[in-house]
């Protein structure tokens, strides 16, 4: 939940997955949470450079084998708290690629419930690469809650890697 800044700092794929692992290595030092932390920081890198939901959807299922055919009505009645990245990511991928706009996307991953905050990291992370931006009304209420330090590093970082 903690990587997406990786998919929108780097400018090349390969750049994105290598350090998505390095990063990831410190918290999750684990196959599967590797595995995870390079699918979100992958999917945002290529909904950033104009890929279309298929082929992330497609991307993800051939490199990381993740399924990616299950539909978010299907899922919800059994889902329930899952700390794993393979009870996350992909759940959290569906919610995007079932979305319309960033609002919706992480309105839909919440809808899951069990790890909701790390669901809506995930999605909106994508959602945000995909749908070109928070919206202006999101974005303001978050600045609102942040203390003075961390408003100014992710002023910093949106004004460097997202809105250049």
């Amino acid at each position: 939940m903690r990587i997406s800044p990786v998919g929108f700092a780097f400018s090349t794929l390969d750049a994105v997955m290598a350090k998505a692992e390095e990063y990831t290595a410190f918290t999750h030092n684990h196959p599967e949470g590797i595995k995870g932390a390079q699918t979100t920081s992958a999917a945002i890198f290529l909904a950033r450079t104009g890929n279309s939901k298929e082929e992330i959807r497609d991307f993800v299922q051939l490199r990381f084998g993740y399924d990616l055919s299950r539909r978010l009505n299907d899922i919800r009645p059994g889902y329930s708290f899952d700390v794993s990245c393979q009870g996350t990511v992909p759940e959290a991928l569906i919610a995007f690629l079932e979305s319309t706009s960033y609002e919706d996307a992480i309105r839909l991953a919440i809808s899951l419930g069990g790890d909701s905050d790390t669901l809506a990291c995930i999605t909106g992370g994508i959602a945000e690469a995909f749908y070109g931006g928070v919206p202006v009304e999101v974005e303001s209420m978050v600045y609102k809650k942040l203390d003075q330090s961390l408003e100014g590093v992710t002023r910093s970082f949106v004004q460097k890697f997202i809105k250049c």
